[in-house]
């Protein structure tokens, strides 16, 4: 009867810390996943920033190239009423 009480007592206690570990293991692998699922969106923010980032640099360039020509002319605009005005002068 002890002997049986002894034994039974014994896989009790095994049976505990079995399901401890397993449980530790559970919760380490649960942790894992959910930090590895937050690098992955961290990398997919910053590189939806980047790809912003790049699309106004991009807009950017392309409104002064836009600016340059305006201005070029608006130069060149200038330069022929000056040439018409010299002429009527001549004239």
């Amino acid at each position: 009867e002890k002997e049986r009480k002894a034994e039974k007592e014994r896989k009790k206690s095994g049976e505990r810390k079995k399901e401890k570990r397993r449980k530790k293991e559970r919760k380490a692998e649960k942790e894992r996943k959910k930090s590895g699922e937050r690098k992955k969106e961290k990398r997919r923010k910053k590189e939806r920033k980047a790809e912003k980032e790049r699309k106004k640099s991009g807009e950017r360039k392309r409104d002064r190239e836009g600016g340059r020509e305006r201005k070029k002319e608006r130069k060149k605009e200038r330069k022929k009423e000056r040439n018409e005005e010299r002429e009527e002068r001549r004239e």
